[in-house]
């Protein structure tokens, strides 16, 4: 078989852009190495942990805040087998719906470890022992990432385990030890830690979250810490051991000693790996650097012209949202359009709760680049919407330039930031000032007033519920 386009891999990069390929009308065909479509964000990664961390929202809620709404319970349990079969129902759901939009616009399904041959033709070893081989004018590399780990934290999936373990245990850890305090890392301790479970986060760096604004890390901070977390931060992990019931890691401290944290499960959540292996890359007249990551030029073209690459195997943050961008962007590329990618605006986001989101410049950038900046926050318990759901943890952050008032950065940690801070993508995307934002109704009331109220503030200090 021939195609216009081949597609290994079909997470959100690869089956997003199989999609438009075919609405471009170029014969497409996409290959995944599992039984299911999706890839990582949606078999174990985006889409069954927003189901747990739901789940986990709803029991923290019901054991701690509907008595205050005048709900009462008797005899709450958490029955975490029935949260991961709900979990795994969502994923299957999911899942299957890409295989429907994948037969709707025609594309060509195989399944099995896609490798190349050489730079126009992929061989495909199937799941069932057979091979295929398939030729493309175009091929498109989207093989996402894998977790990361050192020899000094050998994941054994039992004890020592990652974020796809995590997604799949069958009681609630009695303490969590979780290497990393960074997106994933926050993301499952605030699960377990809401269903009754230790957690003690173990960072490197000197705060959660530690690429994004140090705002969000701190509030992050002391909202997990409401949940019974400890955090050693600055602290560096030197062995992990699974003793058969029990993990010992042993962690040098700041100021030079050593001290040993003991717990039934080790979460490594220390970051991703490209994910290449077997593709033979070399066949195809290609190398990763020393990151393991495809190298690509602005258009993702790598070093063979008509291979492309995108997502996580690329630079740039290892998001779905982007890896989507990247899809589209390559397929109308292919077609002979002029698409655009404004990776600065690419939000970033922290499913615990309260959320945390992002876009733009964070405040430690700025300083960094000497652009000259004014800053302005509202917190969330200001705000009569936050209240009446007793979600008022966190604040919004908003950035915008000194001279011109034109938007920079916005952080928002609290109740829908993921959802909020879209608004703020649109705004920096038609480059609004601070003011223009602070000049809009923002219907009452709404979480999304605290937006408007941190622009007002950075706006002459203006915010008028503060």
């Amino acid at each position: 078989m021939e195609y216009d386009v081949i597609i290994i891999g079909s997470g959100p990069g690869g089956y997003t852009g199989a999609i438009r390929c075919a609405q471009l009308g170029l014969k497409t065909a996409i290959i995944e190495k599992y039984p299911a479509l999706g890839g990582t964000c949606l078999n174990v990664g985006c889409i069954p942990s927003k189901a747990l961390l739901d789940s986990s929202e709803h029991y923290y809620n019901a054991a701690h805040t509907f008595t205050q709404h005048g709900i009462k319970l008797d005899n709450l349990q958490v029955d975490l087998a029935q949260m991961i079969s709900r979990k795994q129902d969502v994923v299957d759901q999911t899942t299957k719906g890409i295989a429907f939009l994948m037969k709707k616009n025609k594309i060509d399904t195989y399944y099995g470890l896609g490798s190349f041959v050489d730079a126009h033709t992929v061989k495909i070893a199937k799941t069932d022992g057979g091979e295929e081989t398939i030729k493309g004018k175009n091929i498109v590399i989207a093989t996402g990432s894998k977790p990361l780990s050192f020899p000094s934290m050998p994941v054994d999936k039992k004890r020592i385990i990652t974020s796809t373990e995590a997604l799949k245990l069958e009681q609630v850890p009695k303490h969590m030890i979780i290497i990393g305090a960074g997106v994933i890392g926050a993301e499952l301790g605030s699960v377990y830690a809401r269903l009754g479970g230790k957690v003690s986060f173990v960072e490197f760096f000197d705060s959660m979250i530690p690429t994004m604004d140090k705002t969000m890390g701190k509030e992050l901070q002391k909202a997990i810490k409401k949940l019974g977390a400890d955090f050693y931060f600055n602290h560096k992990v030197t062995q992990v051991e699974n003793k058969g019931d029990e993990v010992v890691v042993s962690v040098d401290t700041p100021d030079g000693k050593q001290i040993t944290l003991t717990g039934d499960y080790c979460l490594v959540s220390v970051g991703r790996r490209p994910y290449t292996d077997g593709l033979n890359l070399e066949a195809a007249g290609l190398k990763t650097d020393a990151k393991g990551k495809v190298e690509v030029d602005n258009n993702l073209r790598t070093s063979v012209p008509h291979i492309y690459a995108l997502g996580d195997v690329i630079r740039g943050a290892m998001l779905a949202h982007k890896a989507e961008e990247e899809g589209t962007f390559i397929a109308e590329t292919i077609a002979g359009q002029k698409p655009h990618i404004h990776y600065r605006l690419i939000p970033n986001v922290v499913y615990t709760w309260p959320e945390v989101a992002a876009v733009g410049y964070t405040e430690e950038e700025v300083k960094q680049q000497g652009i000259p900046y004014k800053t302005g926050s509202f917190p969330f318990k200001a705000l009569g919407r936050a209240r009446a759901s007793m979600d008022i943890d966190g604040l919004v952050k908003v950035l915008a330039h000194k001279e011109t008032d034109e938007i920079l950065g916005v952080h928002i940690i609290g109740p829908r930031a993921a959802d909020m801070i879209a608004e703020a993508v649109v705004a920096m995307e038609f480059r609004a000032s601070a003011e223009d934002v602070s000049r809009m109704s923002h219907a009452h009331p709404t979480y999304t007033e605290a937006f408007k109220e941190a622009c007002l503030a950075a706006t002459d200090n203006r915010a008028i519920n503060m």
